[in-house]
């Protein structure tokens, strides 16, 4: 066998030629423009488990299984496609550029494609025996939608991209021998011509092209499906549902029979009283025959008079337009007179100079605009910097004269001065503070020793401070004040307190306790007083020796509370009194740095104000340079100002001599424009008088009008055109009274006759007009109508009589096809039912041994046969109610009873393969199944998959089946060859070269396959078979 990769020479293909594949197997498919699927050539291994994976953008949606097995099932004659009726569902498999990546904007959808596919038998000749054939299939969008050729060999288009593949089969597909001789096979020939008629595929597809979807017995669980949709699914495997078709239309023609003898014997009943009615009629037309017949003589001897006046007229029209149009030439040649002069003086040299004169001064009046607006620029600048110059000046008095170093100075001077007046403000503030302390403890007795004090307190001990205890007089007080001096932090106890007081400031050392007298209050000094008495203390500070001298003199009395807090309140006053000039220190000195930094910044407008006098300068010399520019500028403006205005003095001169000479050009084309209107005028009358319409109306010539009457009498010849209209009226008038006395409403006027009755009497315009337009056609309509209905008179009453005959034995007729269409009925309803029951057997008895034989315990099908229908479009419904055993030895029990869901899915599987066998008639059969296992649960996925391989195996069929994600794990280790379709993005309009793996044990085959599949793989080279 040798692999062809380009077009062969045309051989000769009998066309009477009959199941070309006989008893070989697929074994390889190509799909051309076919959906998205890729052009790769697929190689399959028959009589086993085919498995179809897909991998597309998201999931293994969008990859192409549908439209492969889909078009794997058109390829072996599935007769889902209904072959028969011209396939035309097969087109849609054609590659749809608006559901592509980027819809049709880039892609052009296919016109046409291939769907090619290679057979061998499944056990091949040698390697030099030639048992192969090719065939193809052509699939097109217009009719015929299925093309079918082959060819011994293995022929198929391979090719390194996918282009060249989809050249080749163009070009192999031409280099193919026909089929049937100068013409193709179609579809409805594939089935006997490729398989001699028998089944080659059964199929369930979830995009099924069937009209009616049949049932997926594996899409759900079984104990789920109705025994009338089990039916239907068995059905569809097994062919059955066509020959329920074929039934129901069997039905159907029974109905329409006995419809048809009904309709028969009405029919002559009514023909019978339409016969006498026609009877009834036959005189009155013959007298409206000759009254017809003057209508139209009268008609058109009006015609013709009316011809003949309108040539007279005619004619004088026609002089007076000759004359006319002398006139109108002569003004034409003088009107192309000043044209010419016109063109002279147009000229477009003058034009041109006006055009560069009118440039140049545009150009120098935007120099000057130009300048002027740098001058107003610079104008605005200098007017915004003298603005700023007066505000510097402001500002520069501030200085007081000093220049920016001592200003600066200055300021750091005064920031000192407020800094150190600051400081000593703080310090009065502490001074009041201490002052109002030692104000509240002069209050509370706590002036001298307050921690003292406060620590006996704690202890409940009572004490005072010494200096708080005693009071002196005033001629007493320098001796003592400078006596008890040194004794100011002491704290004066009671005797009986003083252990405790001595414990209680252990704490606190240095303090001194001066014990109160025990009760007596004698002994003290003249001129001394206190509370306790103390007179232990003042005699001990009496004997002291001089060993130490203490200077008295103090101001206020030192001793006793009273003095001693209003010392302490003249202390408060004095700090508050240093705090407020503190305070008024304080603010002199912010105003000093306030008033140096307003110095400060006069000092620096000077600076800038030096700045801005410069940029001044600068301004006013550029304005200098712009007023210099325009000043040159001008000469040449004002020149080219004049030069414009004397180019616009001669071009106004032109304008005014191009004026007059257009000026008499249109009083030409006036007048000529009155002649063309009387011209139009006399035409228009010319129009109106209508001779071809006369003429044609007429129906000859002028001559023959006249030669008409000069046949008249004496008095028909005065009669004017009105008078020979209602005379012709008249006639006709009388006419369809006596044919149509109902008028309008009679029901055997012809459509056209009332229309134009209709049209007289309800139509626009006057009635005159309308009866008149509408005259010719009528009487026409009447003559004609009267003239068809003449012949029929004459044999009318013989042949009411044959007909009699006639129609009575078509009624016969008709009654006994009736009888003879229910009786064939019932003869194909009982020999269907035989049928039914005897292929239904076979599927039972194909599921027993396939339960035997695959661990269960027998299985049969319960089929009664259900009640003919009545209705002719109703369907024949039957039943089929699976059984089996759950052990050996028990009753079958119904498959909608309880049980686990693997035995449910293993007997669907079961009973699917039971219906492939028994359809298949022995011959080589494949079974296409969409969402294989799309029910199966995950426990039981991978036998139930493993059963369709050993089914396959075991009886040689070919099971392929399309598989989702989830079902591809358990399927891959299960199948015996594994096909994955790819699809990576949305953006890709066609899938990526597909992966295949699988085992053939026939080496021959796969050799004979490997050159024509590694072909199609880019740079490739031969590569031998594993």
């Amino acid at each position: 066998m040798t692999a062809v990769l380009e077009p062969m020479v045309p051989g000769h293909a009998p066309g009477g030629a009959e199941n070309v594949v006989g008893d070989r197997t697929l074994v390889a498919v190509q799909a051309v423009n076919i959906s998205r699927l890729s052009t790769h050539p697929v190689p399959t291994v028959p009589g086993t488990l085919i498995v179809v994976a897909g991998q597309g953008p998201k999931d293994s949606n969008g990859a192409g299984k549908s439209s492969f097995i889909a078009a794997v099932t058109a390829l072996l004659g599935d007769e889902q496609w209904r072959f028969a009726s011209g396939a035309r569902a097969v087109a849609e498999l054609l590659f749809n550029a608006e559901l592509a990546a980027q819809g049709d904007s880039q892609w052009a959808s296919a016109a046409h494609g291939y769907i090619v596919g290679v057979f061998d038998h499944a056990e091949p000749a040698g390697e030099d025996g030639e048992t192969a054939v090719t065939v193809w299939l052509r699939v097109n969008v217009d009719a015929p939608h299925l093309e079918i050729r082959w060819r011994q060999g293995v022929h198929l288009a391979s090719a390194p991209s996918e282009a060249d593949r989809v050249a080749l089969a163009d070009r192999l597909w031409a280099g193919l021998p026909r089929s049937a001789g100068r013409r193709d096979l179609v579809a409805k020939d594939l089935s006997r011509v490729l398989y001699g008629g028998r089944v080659r595929c059964v199929s369930f597809l979830s995009t099924s092209v069937r009209s009616k979807v049949a049932t997926n017995l594996l899409s759900q669980p079984l104990n789920e499906i109705s025994p009338e949709r089990i039916f239907s699914a068995i059905a569809a495997l097994t062919g059955l549902d066509r020959e329920l078709e074929a039934e129901r239309k069997s039905r159907a023609e029974e109905h329409r029979e006995r419809a048809k003898a009904a309709e028969a014997a009405e029919r002559l009943t009514g023909w019978e009283r339409e016969a006498a009615a026609l009877l009834a009629t036959f005189d009155r037309r013959d007298r409206a025959r000759d009254e017809v017949a003057a209508a139209l003589r009268h008609w058109r001897t009006r015609q013709a008079r009316l011809l003949v006046d309108a040539a007279e007229a005619d004619r004088a029209h026609a002089a007076e337009l000759a004359r006319l149009r002398g006139e109108s030439d002569e003004l034409a040649a003088a009107a192309k007179a000043a044209e010419r002069e016109i063109e002279q003086l147009t000229g477009g040299e003058l034009d041109a100079q006006l055009r560069e004169a009118d440039a140049a001064l545009a150009e120098l009046k935007g120099q000057a605009d130009e300048l002027g607006a740098d001058k107003a620029v610079a104008r605005n600048r200098l007017d915004e910097l003298r603005r700023q110059v007066s505000a510097l000046e402001e500002r520069r008095r501030e200085a007081d004269g000093r220049d920016g170093d001592a200003a600066r100075a200055g300021l750091a001077e005064a920031e000192a001065r407020r800094d150190e007046a600051q400081q000593e403000f703080g310090m009065a503030k502490g001074a009041v503070a201490r002052a109002e302390r030692s104000l509240a403890e002069a209050e509370a007795g706590e002036s001298s020793a307050p921690g003292q004090i406060r620590a006996l307190a704690a202890e409940g001990i009572a004490a005072v401070g010494l200096l708080d205890a005693v009071e002196l007089a005033e001629d007493v007080r320098e001796r003592w004040e400078a006596a008890l001096w040194p004794y100011r932090e002491a704290v004066v106890v009671g005797t009986d307190d003083l252990d405790a007081a001595v414990a209680a400031l252990t704490g606190m050392p240095g303090s001194m306790i001066v014990p109160a007298d025990g009760g007596a209050r004698n002994g003290l000094p003249e001129g001394v007083s206190c509370e306790p008495s103390l007179g232990g203390f003042f005699a001990a500070l009496g004997g002291q020796g001089p060993g130490v001298v203490i200077v008295g003199g103090f101001a206020e009395p030192v001793t006793g509370r009273v003095a001693r807090v209003r010392a302490a309140r003249a202390g408060l006053e004095a700090a508050k009194d240093a705090l407020e000039r503190a305070r008024e220190a304080t603010s002199d000195a912010a105003a000093d740095v306030a008033l140096a930094g307003r110095r400060l910044a006069g000092a620096r407008a000077a600076e800038e104000l030096d700045q801005v006098r410069a940029r001044m300068a600068e301004l006013r010399e550029r304005l200098e340079d712009l007023a210099g520019g325009e000043a040159r500028l001008g000469p040449r403006l004002g020149s080219a100002e004049q030069a414009l205005r004397r180019l616009q003095a001669k071009a106004d001169t032109r304008a005014l001599e191009i004026d007059r000479l257009r000026g008499r050009k249109d009083a030409h084309e006036r007048e000529r424009d009155t002649i063309r209107r009387a011209s139009s005028e006399l035409a228009g009358r010319r129009a109106a008088l209508g001779l071809e319409a006369l003429e044609k109306d007429w129906g000859g010539s002028r001559e023959g009008a006249a030669e008409w009457l000069s046949g008249l009498d004496d008095d028909e010849a005065t009669w004017t055109p009105a008078e020979w209209w209602h005379t012709a009226e008249k006639h006709l008038a009388e006419a369809l009274r006596r044919v149509f006395p109902d008028g309008p409403s009679e029901e055997d006027m012809p459509e056209e006759m009332r229309f134009l009755l209709r049209e007289r009497a309800e139509g626009e315009g006057r009635r005159t007009d309308r009866e008149q337009a509408t005259f010719p056609r009528l009487a026409k309509a009447m003559e004609g109508y009267l003239r068809q209905q003449e012949d029929y008179e004459k044999h009318q009453r013989r042949q009411i009589e044959v007909q009699m005959s006639a129609r009575r034995t078509d009624l016969e007729k008709a009654q006994k096809g009736a009888t003879e269409a229910a009786g064939a009925a019932e003869a194909h309803r009982t020999a269907l039912t035989a049928a039914i029951r005897t292929r239904l057997q076979r599927v039972s008895d194909e599921f027993e041994k396939l339960d035997v034989t695959y661990g269960g315990y027998g299985a049969t099908l319960e089929f009664p046969t259900p009640e003919q229908p009545g209705d002719p479009e109703q369907e024949w419904r039957w039943r089929v109610t699976p059984k089996w055993r759950r052990s050996d030895g028990q009753r079958y029990v119904p498959y909608n009873r309880r049980a686990n869901t693997a035995l449910m899915d293993e007997k669907a599987v079961k009973l699917v393969c039971a219906a492939a066998l028994a359809s298949s008639g022995g011959g080589r059969l494949c079974l296409v199944l969409d969402e294989l296992g799309r029910n199966l649960g995950k426990e039981h996925r991978k036998e139930a998959v493993a059963l369709f391989r050993k089914i396959g195996e075991t009886h040689g069929i070919t099971v392929i089946g399309a598989l989702q994600d989830d079902m591809e794990p358990y399927a891959i280790d299960a199948c015996g060859q594994y096909v994955k379709l790819r699809r990576s993005s949305d953006t890709m309009p066609y899938n990526e070269p597909p992966v295949v793996v699988g085992y053939d044990e026939h080496e021959p085959r796969v050799r004979k396959l490997a050159e024509q599949v590694t072909a199609s793989r880019p740079g490739h080279e031969a590569a031998e078979p594993v």
